[in-house]
């Protein structure tokens, strides 16, 4: 832990933001574990998502008063989606695990009034992740089926979303007790499980859930190594959302992936976070639906536990999201 005098604002539109809670991320911990495969600052702070309080405000910031609840975005380079460059924060540049932030305010968000700091923070990378991937272009609408996979942040956070469009939800996971917990957390209406270690041909497992056919969107967190099967689960001209690649990455396991895109007309999108009007489009949902995310919170630690709070994600314990309090 370094500490620092409050530095002052460096810009006419900066603003200086307390941070009150950190949500943590799995690149989180694999940047700080040596095996991201981007661009990280060697001795930068790590982190990307954090909700805060502004306390300063720079003499020419019009979008925001001291006060005010906010966010920095995780890119921020990505404001409308049409830029060709990034600037990820605890990657390329410092992050926020810190008591205080200063980033220009067209890189921040407002956020919903009704959250707690905690829920705040999950909604970053998590939520515009999740967001992203199940509602960019419109393609998230009522009555729609959704394949979650896994049951960290990313999609439990989804499955918070799609619940509040009207969509019937299938998460799979390799843990019963997860599953378990997610069936008896979410019961109006009933979520389908499936154990993917159990049933290695999950896909199929998918088709029986839904009637017979692949579901609307997949949110696909393995890499090469489940692709073809979520491929398999998708119906015919539905999306497959890559999120992730948590599983163990070879080109062998995408073998006759080509062909069979173009046989199931399967649109296959690469996620990578939001922009910030993502980030604001998913903060008109939560807000006009009054959506709460305390149910999506896992486990809770204190500035002072930061090491160890990265520990427990990293090992896979977790279910949902992993919240630092400052």
């Amino acid at each position: 832990m370094i500490e620092e005098a409050v530095p002052s604002l460096p810009t006419d539109t900066s603003l200086l933001i307390r941070v009150h809670a950190v949500s943590l991320n799995y690149r989180d911990a694999n940047m700080l574990n040596g095996t991201n495969p981007f661009e990280i600052k060697s001795d930068g702070i790590p982190c990307s998502d954090a909700a805060g309080s502004v306390v300063l405000i720079g003499k020419r910031v019009t979008r925001f008063k001291i006060g005010d609840r906010v966010s920095p975005i995780v890119d921020q380079k990505a404001i409308t989606g049409r830029e060709q460059d990034r600037e990820w924060l605890g990657g390329e540049v410092n992050g926020v695990l810190s008591d205080f932030v200063i980033f220009d305010e067209e890189t921040c968000v407002k956020l919903p009034e009704h959250l707690s700091w905690a829920e705040a923070a999950c909604l970053a990378c998590a939520g515009v992740t999740a967001w992203s991937a199940l509602a960019r272009d419109g393609s998230l609408v009522p009555g729609m089926s959704v394949l979650l996979q896994g049951t960290g942040g990313v999609s439990m956070m989804a499955l918070k979303f799609a619940r509040a469009a009207g969509c019937k939800v299938i998460l799979t996971s390799s843990s019963d007790e997860k599953l378990e917990h997610a069936k008896a957390l979410y019961t109006e209406p009933a979520i389908a499980t499936i154990n993917y270690s159990t049933k290695p041909e999950w896909e199929l497992e998918v088709l029986k859930l839904n009637g017979g056919v692949g579901v609307d969107i997949v949110l696909e967190n393995g890499g090469t190594s489940s692709l073809l099967q979520s491929v398999k689960a998708a119906k015919k001209g539905g999306i497959v959302s890559q999120v992730g690649y948590l599983g163990k990455q070879s080109g062998a396991h995408i073998e006759g992936l080509v062909p069979l895109l173009i046989d199931k007309t399967v649109n296959l999108r690469g996620i990578n976070v939001g922009t910030l009007h993502d980030f604001e489009s998913l903060n008109g949902l939560v807000e006009a639906t009054e959506l709460r995310f305390e149910d999506v919170i896992d486990k809770r630690f204190g500035f002072e536990q930061a090491a160890e709070a990265i520990e427990y994600l990293w090992s896979g314990q977790h279910m949902g999201k992993v919240i630092i309090e400052l």
